[in-house]
């Protein structure tokens, strides 16, 4: 069993590097004290540092990427030793990363108490991202073990493409994370149905992390809404609508599950369906030649 906390994080304006500090320092603290051994941050987090820079900084998209990489090193020295701390793996909210070529990636980093620190890049962009952010393609899927059992990262748009999340479970994770950044109720919801389908067809937990407010100062994360949540497979001894938990829309928060990854393995067996074994055979029919069938005209 493992106690997941999965925020809806609010942005914040920020009056120095020590405000951010004490707000992620409290956050983790608080998760840590109602039992979380796991904590997520919501994809592109790490952004309201650009609260830092000056206007002209702010304003400029290509300028601001450029200066976040002066934060990494203490961004990183930070939630390295909160996790250490309050001996909580933390997964941070991401970071886009400028590689030694000048392009970038967008990274959510993991924390282990242990003082371990690793990162899953994000696959797919959507078409802001690789139109105006320009960040590149990752191209590695990585599986975190823990005590607790594995999990795997699919950040935002990454959980809307069934692949990714499959080849994650068949190297043995029954956890995928999936840190969302999403400003309209249509990008919110098609997050949400995609770790739902994922939870569904792969017989698995899903833990959904939202950011939530708004930064007028930002020309990145000016919107930002949802509801955080964990999502299990949809069968007997789960929860009949596939939600373990779900916050308040857009209100600030943890929100905390009891997974038992175990659970994942035996309905895979024991299951009403067999989602995850059966994948398999689709294959013979979406292989097919098909067949257009002419039912006439009025």
């Amino acid at each position: 069993m493992v106690r997941v906390a999965t925020a809806q994080y609010p942005v914040d304006f920020l009056e120095g590097w020590n405000h951010y500090v004490d707000k992620i320092s409290a956050w983790v603290k608080e998760a840590a004290s109602e039992g979380a051994q796991i904590a997520v941050f919501p994809e592109y987090a790490s952004m309201e540092l650009v609260s830092l820079f000056a206007e002209e900084v702010r304003q400029d998209l290509s300028f601001q990427m450029s200066e976040m990489q002066r934060l990494l090193d203490d961004y990183l020295a930070l939630h390295r030793e909160l996790a250490r701390q309050y001996g909580v793996y933390v997964i941070g909210g991401s970071y886009p990363v400028r590689l030694l070529d000048g392009s970038y990636r967008n990274r959510a980093y993991v924390f282990s108490p242990q003082g371990r620190v690793d990162f899953q890049e994000k696959i797919l962009m959507t078409r802001f991202e690789s139109e105006l952010w320009l960040i590149s393609y990752g191209d590695q899927l990585k599986v975190f073990e823990t005590p607790f059992g594995a999990f795997g990262i699919n950040i935002c748009y990454d959980s809307e493409f069934p692949l990714l999340a499959r080849r994650q479970v068949e190297a043995g994770a029954n956890l995928i994370i999936a840190p969302s950044c999403t400003d309209t109720p249509y990008g919110y919801n098609r997050v949400k149905i995609g770790c739902q389908a994922r939870a569904l067809e792969n017989q698995c937990y899903v833990a959904h992390a939202v950011l939530v407010g708004d930064a007028p100062w930002s020309i990145a994360i000016e919107e930002n809404c949802g509801r955080a949540a964990v999502y299990t497979p949809v069968d007997v001894g789960f929860s009949e609508d596939g939600i373990e938990a779900i916050g308040e829309w857009n209100a600030p928060c943890w929100v905390y599950a009891n997974v038992d990854l175990a659970r994942s393995e035996e309905v895979r067996v024991r299951g009403e369906v067999l989602n995850f074994r059966d994948w398999s055979n689709q294959a013979v029919a979406a292989n097919a030649e098909i067949e257009r069938v002419n039912l006439g005209t009025p």
